[in-house]
């Protein structure tokens, strides 16, 4: 990997340090050719501590250290994209992210509905919402509508009429999620159950 230090008169390059599961970035530091080479040989993220003025081991004293899982370089050779598992909160005021962001997986818009899907069935008794409608109605008609959906995506399945295949995989998707919620559930324990069936494969 070619990276240039030398852009910077203090020899430093930003690091960008990212969950390699959730994707969430948990904070950003510095690091020069000697915190890199650090980093590689021990496989946990080693900065270059402006403050102190000298290499600095993120965890080398609360324990929470960045246990190294990949390293990229920018187009520009001159900031890092490194992909750790951490161990404990990232910073050093005890959250999780050093924005004070909960480090989950997000699914982008699919976690915003997951969680709009979750106000309507918290507010089930004041929403007037056909999400809402569902979550009075219970578990049996939540039910029976995703399998009432699953039949339509089927039949679709065999026409020619992509854009209603993909209206009623939408129906599909949107009803699994309302079930998953009623179950007590979101999509990221489903997401779990399938990475557990990769690592056995």
């Amino acid at each position: 990997m070619n990276i240039d230090f030398s852009k910077n008169t203090d020899g430093l390059i930003p690091a960008i340090i990212q969950d390699s599961e959730t994707k969430t970035v948990l904070m950003l530091g510095f690091m020069n050719a000697e915190a890199y080479q650090k980093t590689m040989d021990t496989k946990k993220v080693t900065f270059y501590s402006r403050t102190k003025q000298r290499l600095w081991t993120k965890g080398e004293e609360s324990g929470n250290f960045l246990n190294l899982i990949d390293i990229k370089n920018d187009c520009d050779n001159d900031t890092l994209l490194i992909q750790v598992k951490p161990e404990g909160p990232t910073c050093h005021k005890g959250t999780e992210t050093c924005w004070a962001d909960e480090n989950k997986s997000d699914y982008g818009f699919l976690t915003t509905l997951e969680d709009t899907i979750q106000l309507r069935k918290e507010n089930a008794d004041s929403e007037k919402s056909y999400v809402a409608s569902l979550f009075k109605l219970g578990m049996n008609k939540i039910a029976q509508k995703v399998g009432e959906e699953a039949v339509e995506v089927v039949i679709e399945a065999k026409d020619e009429n992509d854009d209603l295949f993909l209206g009623e995989s939408a129906d599909l998707l949107f009803h699994y999620l309302i079930l998953l919620q009623a179950k007590g559930f979101k999509l990221n324990d489903v997401v779990e159950v399938l990475k557990s069936r990769q690592k056995k494969n």
